[in-house]
């Protein structure tokens, strides 16, 4: 298949609060440097990585750098990082609202860009101008933007507001007329930033039906930037994840959720709270000391037991006591919870070890975690939790093929592998 996009090498730098560099040494630098001696940019070869998160020495950033990769015709590519990772800033090198530095990007086809609410939308022109205004933009004829007006029209639910000037527009009914537009005006390749969340959950779920009829059915190539996992997740074949202004991961969707959560999250393996008995909390009753897996081993096959070991303080003589444990995926949706069906007993100052294991639990493939409470009582009769540590430990199940389960089996299906059985009546 032919490749719709390919950045190569691509960098863009910024110097950090001012428009080039501000200073006449270092343009004169940059000019003679450039122009007389014939040689790359000397501020190339300066500046820092884009982490907002700490305090820089460089008056100049690298917003993006080294970005390498290719996307096929037809494809859809999620793009996901943190706040100021640098997406956006790759949509506009893309989309050519700004230049970059270093590098080269080639895009075969007109490209369609919704970058943020109002892309490309002049306010004092009307809804109907500024889709003329906007295919027209693209390379259409008047005559193929008219055989589509209805249909723009009808997409975006704003018949009536039609002819009223933009700036009138609510925020929602900017995003959903400049969507349809983008979306409807044949572009060979279709760029979506974070906006579609500015819309509300009707129009959400219309534009993504939309993006997958334009990519499966019309064999155009969507790149879709969102921090909605599951909406990347639903719509995009693979992924890409921004960290710091690189490329940290890339591979097919699910797997760059996968890193994407996992990179974002503060999991402890394994958990440890006390550094000795003396240093616990003394007004609760019962306290976990540390929680992991057994062995160490966070890597467990389908076929294998979820075994959990806790080293636990009391502080008081407690009958009853029981550990309720809840297990997550990697993105917070909780798969289910178990508590141990044996009760034990504590002393005042007595240090315990328990066990905990999961039998036949029937998860899929994938990354989870595990969070614990120590308490008496139940959901029933009434529960009073001691302590309860949340993210204590962090697993994955990984395939062993095991016979008698279902193996061909898609991340999209949900988190639970179920056992098969086949009964055979003569």
């Amino acid at each position: 298949m032919a490749t719709a996009i390919e950045f190569e090498n691509v960098g863009k730098q910024y110097r950090l609060g001012l428009v080039s560099t501000q200073t006449l040494s270092h343009d004169l630098q940059r000019w003679w440097t450039m122009n007389v001696l014939r040689k790359e940019d000397p501020y190339l070869r300066v500046g820092e990585t884009n982490d907002r998160s700490v305090k820089g020495t460089s008056d100049y950033v690298w917003a993006l750098r080294d970005i390498d990769f290719k996307v096929e015709q037809g494809d859809v590519v999620g793009i996901i990082g943190r706040n100021g990772a640098g997406k956006s800033t790759l949509l506009k090198l893309l989309s050519r609202v700004t230049a970059p530095t270093t590098g080269a990007i080639r895009a075969r086809g007109r490209i369609g860009s919704l970058l943020e609410v109002g892309t490309g939308f002049h306010p004092e022109m009307t809804g109907r101008e500024n889709i003329f205004m906007n295919g027209a933009i693209l390379g259409m004829t008047k005559s193929e933007i008219a055989s589509k007006l209805d249909e723009i029209v009808d997409f975006s639910g704003c018949e009536r507001y039609l002819d009223t000037p933009v700036k009138r527009y609510s925020s929602g009914m900017m995003v959903r007329l400049g969507f349809a537009v983008a979306a409807h005006l044949d572009p060979e390749i279709l760029v979506v930033d974070e906006v579609l969340a500015v819309g509300d959950a009707e129009f959400q779920k219309k534009a993504i039906g939309k993006m997958k009829d334009v990519s499966q059915g019309e064999g155009r190539t969507v790149l879709f930037v969102s921090h909605n996992m599951a909406a990347v997740k639903n719509l995009c074949k693979n992924g890409i994840v921004l960290r710091n202004g690189m490329v940290a991961y890339s591979g097919s969707s699910f797997n760059c959720v996968d890193f994407y959560l996992q990179d974002c999250s503060d999991l402890k393996r394994p958990y440890s709270i006390y550094a000795k008995e003396e240093t616990v909390d003394k007004s609760k009753e019962v306290v976990f000391l540390s929680i992991s897996l057994k062995d160490m081993k966070d890597q467990i096959k389908k076929s294998e037991n979820i075994s959990f070991e806790f080293d636990l303080f009391s502080n008081a003589s407690i009958e009853n006591c029981r550990i309720n444990t809840t297990i997550f995926t990697i993105d917070g949706t909780p798969i289910g919870g178990v508590s141990s069906d044996s009760f034990f007993s504590t002393s005042i100052n007595q240090r315990k070890k328990v066990t905990l294991s999961l039998h036949d639990h029937h998860l899929v493939p994938g990354k989870y975690y595990a969070s614990f409470s120590v308490g008496i009582g139940n959901s029933l009769t009434g529960q009073r939790d001691f302590e309860v540590v949340q993210q204590a430990v962090v697993f994955s199940i990984v395939s062993d093929n095991e016979e008698g389960s279902v193996v061909q089996w898609s991340k999209s299906w949900g988190n639970m592998l179920f056992p098969y059985y086949q009964e055979v009546i003569y």
